[in-house]
């Protein structure tokens, strides 16, 4: 039904409505005020200050007739408009329009923009002024934005960016202008890769080598001393700045023709592997086509290496055994190439020794040094599961200790008993096992990968894998922390452990004739977790939780292993099979201080003899001084 009443309502206040629209403006009492002419391009009537900005994206050759091409078109155009005043013609050339960084002119065009030095800008087309879209609609907008706008005019398109109708089809244009670039930048990428990988690698210009003229690298007989010397002096001993100092002595240029050497400059030079022979493809990449920015290739992008590509300067084996130098230089062990020695017998047999500075050898070469003193074995000799069952006889009167076992020291006081702590990339031994070390403060640390365990021993400084384990304060023997950032997550592979947790292991001595020793057992580990890695907590109907932590330390709560819970230790019965073996073991097996023998990791590298080295670097520095070198 209708309501009359509210349909009259409505009528009444339409009549209103239109009452007041209808209005008479009195000309005596109305003034009317035109808003400024709205500045455009092609306003012949308005002086307007313009500058121009051109810009092409590479450097070749040819495109420098685009370029001063550009320069001359738009200053015709100019000339053409009467009311217009040419400020400036800003240019960029070799230069890409994804990246704002190494556009000199443009950046500097924008400041002056800012300052109202001029009024509009004249540019090509949208892909001239830029090829990011954040960026162009950016700096548009902020012209736009000032207390006096500047406006661009986009002559190819006819888009004058201050007119109101012109931000679609600018935003539009800019998306184009960036997809176009992405897609050269794709097919580029292409065209690389079936580059690299089908036998033709990049050969740029390099120290030590020329191009013959089918662009194959050909040794430089006038460089090529100079490559050899740095490999000879760093092999010899001498620090990459002492090389820079007997080049600059020497008055040796490099491949840009000057005697500035650096340290950084030689390690380039040992670093490449061309000067072996061998090209190494893609060691850098682009992820990113608006910025450029090229990054270490880690295996995000497929490499291909050709080996005795081209004739090599030094030798391949020499090359290797640089890189393990410069690898260990970083942990100030550089004085030596690295080696392996592994423990074939006694109580240390499968044993590593390590030096925590190493960098050079990773998890597999210290596996295979740790199982070539142990038989081979089958798959029918691998025991998996539980123990074996033990067969006990009880003889009558004795005491049947089965069902019995010897329960676990870490369940009482182990902050008494020795133990290795590893945490921070810092492996710490505690103060019952440095202790025991006295007087030495130095000692030798091993591993063996194929039984999880860890073992030290005391040592004098003299040896070149000692590491300091304790210091003398106040005439006591106090734990020190080794630093062991080039071994750390190497120690952490072969033990299985994950990188994010303390590790705590209580140790087991072993003492023979004086000599003294502590064997580690991964697999008694303690882990040490922070709070918030620790599994979200299961409730039972309850409220109680399903998972319970061991108990905190500090602001990590202590993990034991899961087979903890179920025992307290070991079968009674089978520790004491295992100590009556260890019993009946010889002499010989029980010697603590037996030397390792040398293992070869890998295949066997070959290094230029310590005289060779020595007459090539004495014949290559003769006429400068050794204080020119040192210094």
């Amino acid at each position: 039904m209708i309501d009359v009443k509210k349909q009259r309502k409505k009528e009444q206040d339409k009549a209103k409505t239109r009452k007041r629209m209808n209005v008479t403006v009195d000309p005596a009492n109305y003034i009317y005020y035109p808003a400024k002419k709205q500045l455009d391009y092609y306003d012949n009537d308005t002086h307007q200050r313009v500058v121009i900005y051109v810009r092409v994206s590479t450097d070749d050759v040819k495109q420098t007739t685009s370029y001063e091409l550009q320069k001359k078109y738009y200053e015709d155009f100019v000339v053409h408009h009467p009311n217009w005043t040419l400020v400036k013609i800003y240019a960029d050339e070799g230069i890409s329009g994804t990246n704002m960084d190494k556009r000199k002119d443009f950046k500097q065009m924008i400041a002056d923009a800012k300052a109202g030095m001029f009024d509009m800008i004249i540019c090509k087309n949208v892909s001239r002024f830029a090829r990011n879209i954040t960026d162009c609609i950016g700096i548009v907008r902020d012209l736009a934005a000032m207390k006096n706008p500047v406006g661009v005019f986009f002559e190819s398109e006819c888009i004058f960016s201050l007119n109101d109708d012109s931000q679609m089809g600018l935003s539009f244009l800019a998306i184009m202008a960036e997809e176009e670039s992405h897609t050269r930048s794709r097919s580029m990428e292409t065209s690389l890769r079936m580059r690299l990988d089908n036998g033709i690698p990049l050969t740029p210009k390099l120290l030590g080598y020329t191009h013959d003229a089918d662009c194959n690298l050909i040794i430089n007989e006038d460089e090529a001393p100079t490559v050899k010397l740095c490999f000879f002096m760093y092999l010899y001993g001498y620090s990459t700045q002492q090389i820079a100092n007997a080049l600059i002595a020497l008055g040796r240029k490099s491949y840009l023709g000057n005697i500035k050497w650096t340290s950084g400059s030689i390690v380039q030079i040992l670093r490449n592997e061309r000067h072996c022979g061998d090209v190494l493809t893609r060691k850098t990449y682009t992820p990113n086509y608006r910025d450029h920015l090229s990054k270490k290739n880690r295996g995000e992008r497929p490499q291909s290496k050709y080996l005795n590509h081209h004739p090599a300067i030094v030798s391949r084996d020499d090359f290797i055994a640089v890189q393990q130098l410069i690898d260990n230089a970083k942990y100030r062990n550089k004085s030596y190439l690295p080696e392996l020695r592994v423990i074939d017998s006694g109580i240390f047999k499968g044993f590593v020794v390590v030096n925590p500075r190493w960098a050079a050898f990773k998890e597999p070469e210290y596996f295979q040094a740790s199982q070539s003193v142990y038989p081979r074995v089958t798959d029918d000799d691998i025991v998996t599961g539980v123990d074996k069952e033990i067969e006990v006889t009880v003889e009558a009167g004795a005491f049947d200790m089965r069902g019995f076992q010897v329960t676990r020291a870490e369940f009482f006081d182990s902050n008494s008993r020795p133990a290795v702590s590893f945490s921070d990339r810092r492996i710490k031994f505690n103060a019952p096992c440095i202790r025991k070390f006295a007087p030495s403060t130095h000692a030798e640390l091993l591993i063996n990968p194929v039984e999880r365990k860890l073992a030290i021993r005391p040592t004098d400084k003299s040896n070149r894998n000692s590491i300091e384990v304790s210091k003398i304060s106040s005439k006591r023997y106090t734990s020190r922390e080794v630093p062991a950032t080039a071994f750390y997550d190497t120690i952490f592979s072969l033990l299985g452990w994950n990188r994010d947790h303390k590790y705590r292991i209580i140790g087991t001595l072993y003492e023979q004739d004086g000599e003294v020793a502590f064997i580690f057992d991964a697999a008694n580990s303690e882990a040490y977790l922070q709070s918030f890695l620790i599994p979200i907590q299961e409730h039972t109907d309850d409220g109680t939780s399903t998972i319970q932590p061991f108990m905190s330390s500090g602001k990590r709560v202590r993990a034991i292993p899961e087979e903890w819970t179920r025992s307290f230790g070991r079968n009674f019965y089978a520790n004491e099979l295992s100590l009556s073996a260890l019993d009946q073991q010889s002499e010989q097996d029980w010697e603590i201080r037996m030397e390792g023998r040398l293992y070869e990791a890998g295949k066997k590298v070959n290094v230029t003899s310590f005289d060779e080295l020595r007459a090539f670097i004495k014949q290559e520095l003769a006429g400068i001084s050794l204080q020119e070198v040192t210094t």
